[in-house]
């Protein structure tokens, strides 16, 4: 059967329940929460592969718990109570719930739940890998799963490759969440969002008084991460003063503060990720050679969307499941003319590209069906990127045009409500006063 890692929630806060004991005392990692928010949180880590949890929960309804959980996870959950009635049972195992059990569990019943549980995630891995939503049909991408399987207790570095929006930052989780690192830290950090000497400060961390502001000693990323895994994300952004000293850091496993004399070891695992050429950044002298070959050490390239096209389909499925949830509403599916344009497409941001699409059209459509038109996208196949070209005068009204033109600013800038508004010529007030107005309207609306 092995081990498990095991996730119990249950009301009264008493760390030593009998289930807690029980499970500890049969070799298994067991972690127990008293409210229902602290267990997604934990669930949505990844680390763990089945969920005992109260019927009812302190802080929110059942079905919002199985609910938002699934946006993540696929994990098991059986709930307990020590007394409920049959139709909520039935509920519970419709809308999710893996079993339910009166308390207290026998824990003969509890060996026979772990044991089928575990042959059931063994077989379950097409949708979500240990918590993660990667999915895949994909011969290439099922391969790239199996070696990270097989690596991910290596201490080597792993390069991950790939253009914007391909799930690289998914991949490096994965490894984690695989690795025997899997119940210490994972902590991420994006080269491209900080300037050279804040992101030295926060990989290195620094000492109180090293430089102007810095009013109190602080640890950085690598500090933090220790005995877990740091992801580099868009190494190829870092500056090439600052690269030398991450191979130091990456040759002696140790690192310095900023403003300190002291030396620091560390024992971190470390995933970088790039959606750049190294070789060439290489030439162009932007990267080290060195440092690109103590990262290289185990390589792996995710190819982009539009090379793994019979995904399309599960991804596509999964969103529309994902803001179903986040925005209230009830799509059921798409038309076969909006799969085949969805499928035709070249996408250039990759699946980011395709969620935000999928994420815009759940909003849009007017039923349950999702229409070409909703997608908002032109003849050629590409998202649009001109306002003539998304707005047919001749078949909407003014509202719809002043609806799309809204959603349409939105995606120009990824959601940024201020630079949409400064788009329109609205001030910030009007456009949150008018996602309002569509939110309300599509919670009124008969289905």
């Amino acid at each position: 059967m092995g081990i498990r890692r095991i996730l119990i929630i249950e009301n009264k806060n008493n760390g030593n329940s009998a289930m807690h004991k029980f499970l500890s005392s049969s070799g298994h990692y067991v972690k127990k929460v008293s409210r229902g928010i602290s267990g997604i949180n934990e669930i949505s880590t990844g680390r763990y592969d089945l969920v005992f949890s109260d019927f009812n929960l302190p802080d929110m309804d059942y079905l919002d718990f199985l609910q938002r959980i699934k946006i993540s996870s696929s994990i098991p959950v059986i709930f307990m109570s020590e007394q409920v009635e049959v139709k909520d049972v039935v509920n519970a195992i419709k809308h999710g719930a893996y079993d339910f059990f009166i308390k207290p569990i026998d824990p003969e019943i509890i060996n026979v739940i772990i044991k089928n549980t575990t042959k059931i995630k063994q077989d379950n891995s097409n949708y979500h890998q240990d918590g993660l939503p990667i999915i895949t049909k994909n011969r290439v991408i099922e391969r790239i799963l199996y070696q990270a399987k097989e690596i991910a207790d290596s201490r080597a570095t792993v390069l991950i490759q790939g253009e914007s929006g391909t799930g690289k930052e998914l991949l490096a989780r994965f490894i984690h969440n695989n690795s025997n690192r899997r119940d210490k830290p994972f902590i991420a950090i994006n080269c491209a969002a900080l300037p050279e000497g804040l992101l030295e400060s926060e990989l290195f961390g620094h000492e109180k008084g090293s430089f102007t502001g810095a009013l109190k000693t602080k640890k950085g990323r690598f500090e933090l991460a220790d005995k877990g895994t740091l992801l580099l994300d868009e190494i190829s952004e870092m500056d090439y003063s600052l690269q030398s000293k991450l191979l130091r850091v990456i040759q002696e496993k140790e690192i310095e503060r900023v403003g300190g004399t002291s030396p620091i070891k560390v024992d971190v695992r470390i995933i970088a990720t790039t959606n750049r050429n190294l070789k060439k950044e290489i030439e162009k002298g932007n990267f080290r050679e060195d440092l690109y070959y103590r990262l290289n050490v185990i390589p792996f390239y995710l190819p982009p969307l539009r090379e793994r096209v019979e995904d399309i389909p599960l991804l596509v499925d999964y969103f529309i499941k994902k803001y179903n949830i986040l925005d209230n509403r009830d799509v059921k599916g798409l038309t076969d003319e909006a799969l085949n344009l969805l499928m035709s497409m070249k996408w250039k941001g990759n699946i980011r590209e395709l969620e935000n699409i999928i994420e815009r059209a759940v909003l849009m459509c007017d039923g349950k069906t999702i229409k070409a038109g909703d997608l908002l996208i032109d003849e050629q196949n590409d998202t649009k990127t001109e306002e003539a070209t998304i707005f047919n005068l001749n078949t909407l009204s003014l509202k719809e045009i002043e609806k799309r033109a809204i959603f349409h600013a939105l995606d120009r800038t990824n959601g940024n409500r201020t630079h949409a508004a400064e788009i329109l010529g609205i001030s910030v007030r009007t456009l949150r006063n008018k996602l309002n107005e569509y939110k309300r309207k599509m919670e009124m609306e008969p289905y």
